[in-house]
């Protein structure tokens, strides 16, 4: 039995309750609002890491465990998921309340443009490999729903919150594919990484996120009308 990657789920859960001694922001009055879009978030990527697990483009080495298991995954690695969508949320309403001002909304549909011509081209290249198509499609349907179906206006801060949470997420991350907690076979993913961190790690991030903000901004518009 060990400890490695629930010491990870504590590094998240601890950064979500530093993130609420904000006096400023206080993410801790939003709580309430970010429940169900956590529950969302971590309930759909814990089954689809089931489904990578299950097609063998995932593999988890239960040395570093506390090899207690649910559908065949780590209890730490569903936990993860949900740890993961809560401290983002908190780091999305702490800079929210930080730098309140939206002038850069206006280029954010041409960033998401820009996304989504690049999971276009991945998902051509790499249809062949089951992580990477299952990442960059499920990015790009969600991608493709908030800018052009949902009428929500928050990819700017979205997009803000991503490049915050990118330095939490590499620091655990790279325990996580260095130790090794987790691996990915060669022919499931493009081989292409930055440091042990595969290059689709970093659009998994962005799913789990934008799917959470997206929530979190429906439930926040919901408790106003």
């Amino acid at each position: 039995m060990n400890y490695y990657y629930l010491l990870i789920n504590l590094a998240l859960l601890v950064l979500s309750f530093t993130l609420a001694l904000d006096k400023k922001a206080h993410p801790i009055r939003s709580w309430k609002l970010m429940v169900r879009a956590v529950l969302v978030s971590g309930v759909l990527f814990s089954i689809m890491a089931f489904i990578l697990n299950q097609f063998k483009a995932s593999v988890f080495n239960r040395e570093y465990t506390i090899r207690v298991n649910i559908l065949q995954l780590p209890v730490e690695e569903i936990l993860f998921h949900f740890l993961l969508a809560f401290a983002g949320l908190n780091v999305y309403v702490v800079l929210n309340e930080r730098f309140p001002k939206n002038s850069l909304e206006k280029f954010s549909l041409s960033v998401s443009n820009l996304l989504l011509g690049v999971l276009v081209a991945m998902l051509f290249f790499t249809h062949t490999k089951v992580y990477s198509i299952v990442v960059f499609s499920v990015l790009f349907l969600m991608l493709f729903y908030v800018e052009y179906v949902n009428k929500l206006r928050f990819t700017y801060k979205f997009y803000r919150a991503y490049a915050v949470m990118l330095i939490p997420f590499c620091l655990l991350y790279a325990l996580i594919c260095g130790l090794p907690i987790l691996t990915y076979p060669v022919g499931e993913t493009i081989n292409l990484k930055l440091g042990v961190i595969p290059f689709e790690g970093f659009f998994y991030l962005m799913g789990i996120l934008l799917l959470s903000v997206y929530l979190f901004e429906l439930a926040k518009s919901k408790s106003k009308s």
